[in-house]
């Protein structure tokens, strides 16, 4: 009972809140996911997990001093520092990768109607956006601006990193150690399926997948989050620290937009086949995970290194 209390209140707390917020959103609030109200309610949504393992850790598991406060967080030492850069290079540049190898994958697979010579779909939306704002078309080539794109994920990464700070804190942060006892396979799966659920009050109001039944959105998104949430995982333990699945969430959420830079003029897709979003973008990400596994690259650091909880670190070890 003991150790169920703390989880069992951190999900209510999580779950309680994220439905509170959403709750002007299903009353009319907005005019649905594309409006900016709507995204500021989501954000909103994304520290609630933070709030939820904070409460856990102060109210219900009480531990007596800010040291092992931080570590039931994931936010204790970063020693050695040369790991810790190095993961959270990794978490930089991973995810955008992930998110372009799905684009690749959905060409292939021909669910992803893509133009990655001549980017005619973001041509013809930035002259729309021009056009709109009654502007002349810029009077530079397309692919300068593509080639912007990609310093601007850089930024963006750095600035989501905090948001995501909001939901890391609580999935990766406090969850998953909790959840390594059980071993690292069904410690992925079940805080993946958690993290999935836990944008339902978004999901079924078509967030992510606008045209898709409730229920089949919402699988879908499950689907997405314990694959990526896997990969977070990866980086979450094997640098003892919740910052870099926080610096890759960001990186994740500031790359999602390569879909439309890559697209092709006057054609459509579904995020349920195309993209990070659906099943052919799990295909690689998958791999990742299968080949890490394989490696055991989801060990814990050497218990003298490691900032994770004692309980947990011997378990990963242990695979």
């Amino acid at each position: 009972m003991r150790k169920i209390a703390p989880i069992a209140t951190f999900l209510s707390v999580s779950f309680g809140l994220s439905w509170l917020i959403a709750l002007p959103l299903w009353f009319g609030v907005g005019e649905g996911p594309a409006s900016p109200i709507f995204l500021v309610f989501a954000l909103a949504m994304m520290f609630t997990p933070a709030i939820a393992a904070l409460v856990v850790v102060f109210f219900v598991e009480k531990h007596p001093d800010g040291l092992s406060r931080r570590r039931a967080l994931g936010l204790g030492s970063v020693r050695p520092v040369g790991r810790f850069l190095r993961y959270l290079a990794l978490a930089l540049v991973v995810p955008p990768a992930l998110i372009l190898a799905a684009l690749l994958v959905g060409a292939a697979v021909g669910v992803y109607p893509a133009d990655f010579v001549n980017f005619s779909g973001f041509q013809e939306m930035v002259d729309a956006q021009l056009a709109a704002l009654g502007q002349a078309p810029l009077p530079v080539p397309i692919v300068l601006l593509v080639a912007a794109q990609f310093v601007n994920v850089l930024i963006g990464s750095i600035i989501n990193t905090i948001p995501a700070l909001g939901e890391e804190l609580g999935w990766r942060g406090w969850l998953l150690p909790k959840l390594l006892p059980l071993g690292i396979v069904p410690a992925i799966l079940i805080s993946g399926v958690i993290w999935g659920l836990w944008h339902a009050p978004l999901i079924l109001l078509g967030y992510n997948y606008v045209d898709a039944p409730g229920w089949l959105a919402l699988t879908a998104m499950v689907g997405m989050t314990i694959v990526i949430g896997a990969v977070f995982s990866w980086l979450r333990i094997r640098s003892a620290s919740v910052w870099p699945a926080a610096l890759a969430h960001g990186a994740f959420n500031a790359a999602a937009g390569f879909s439309l830079v890559f697209v092709m003029a006057g054609e459509t897709f579904s995020p349920l086949e195309a993209t990070i979003l659906g099943w052919t973008g799990w295909l690689v990400p998958l791999a990742l995970v299968i080949v890490l596994l394989a490696t055991g690259q989801f060990r814990a650091p050497a218990p003298r290194d490691s900032a994770l909880p004692a309980e947990s670190a011997s378990i990963a070890g242990a695979e």
